[in-house]
């Protein structure tokens, strides 16, 4: 039987890249894209527009003129790193997503993966390993973003239980090349090498190539078991050492390394000065908790059962670097991943 692949968010940093990677001629694939953007038609990747807001916006997705196996990756949503977030997040992240479900479930869909973040994981203390979980509860985390991931993490698991194949992945700080969505990491990078990045701070988290979460969406696809979630992370890297990485490759300046309590005192003056310039801010008060959050993340279980293996992280910024000079500026790119 034909395939249908549908990927939401298909201009987002790792929508754009699952594309990449899915790009089989053998297979209709259908992006998802906000009414104001504009992608072009790539061989057998045809960009459609909606919003996971309006149901029936999203209609023709799933609409086909013959019999055919519907996957779908929902990758479309908002990150936030401010600490309250805002309706729109909700709405986004939540309401869209169960949106989706419906449709999946109306249209009888073969199999859907649905894209969480780590951020939706309880964070225990600081000394334990982070593992998969099977009950996800906006109280139990910490943020504004946290608390959407996790309710539209667990209306994802309720409708397996009522017969929808789903499996979830979990990628944690999701970095590397083909963003032009505005992924805060990658912003880190680009304001380092235009000169506009004011300093660098003490602390860090997991950071994962994006290439190797879209390979892990498409090996959940393939590989994973029904209901079950699998964390997509890498392992802990400091910011400064992201930094000198990026410096070494673009023999760039030295930078200053900022202590947490001075970043946490300067945290309200950044932000001023970004709203002043109409620019967004790096450092708020919750990516600075989340610099010094729990990020002992295994993905012992995607690896065992997906065959997930991600790549070293000099790699990533390697490329990350090479991809900005070349090629930021073209619209929608799809070159080889």
């Amino acid at each position: 039987m034909k395939k249908l692949f549908i990927v939401t968010g298909a201009n987002g940093h790792l929508g754009n890249t699952l594309l990449r990677m899915i790009a089989d001629d053998s297979i209709e694939i259908r992006g998802l894209i906000l009414p104001h953007e504009d992608c072009e038609d790539t061989g057998n990747i045809h960009y459609m527009k909606g919003d996971v807001r309006d149901l029936e916006s999203l209609r023709p997705l799933f609409e086909t003129q013959d019999e055919r196996e519907i996957y779908v990756f929902h990758t479309a949503g908002i990150i936030d790193i401010s600490k309250k977030g805002s309706p729109l997040l909700y709405d986004v992240n939540v309401n869209g997503t169960k949106n989706m479900l419906i449709l999946c479930q109306q249209y009888h869909v073969k199999r859907l993966v649905y894209v969480s973040s780590v951020h939706a994981i309880p964070e225990k203390d600081k000394y334990s390993v982070l593992t998969e979980v099977s009950q996800f509860s906006p109280r139990k985390v910490v943020g504004a973003y946290a608390r959407t991931k996790a309710a539209a993490t667990q209306a994802v698991l309720e409708m397996t239980r009522q017969g929808l194949d789903a499996v979830i992945v979990h990628p944690s700080g999701i970095i590397g090349p083909y963003d032009r969505s505005g992924n805060h990491l990658v912003q880190l990078i680009t304001d380092y090498l235009k000169g506009n990045l004011p300093a660098c701070v003490h602390g860090g988290y997991d950071f994962v190539d994006v290439r190797d979460v879209a390979q892990g969406c498409i090996q959940a696809m393939e590989k994973g078991r029904s209901g079950n979630c699998y964390i997509l992370s890498n392992r802990h890297y400091e910011i400064r050492e992201v930094l000198e990485m990026v410096r070494k490759i673009a023999d760039g300046k030295r930078f200053t390394v900022l202590p947490m309590w001075l970043a946490r005192m300067a945290a309200p003056m950044i932000q001023r000065h970004a709203k002043r310039k109409n620019e967004r801010p790096l450092y708020t008060a919750y990516s600075l908790y989340t610099l010094k959050s729990n990020d002992k993340f295994s993905h012992d279980k995607a690896t065992r059962e997906l065959g997930y293996y991600p790549r070293d992280l000099f790699e990533t910024i390697k490329d990350t670097v090479q991809w900005y000079r070349t090629s930021a500026s073209a619209p929608c790119p799809l070159p080889p991943a």
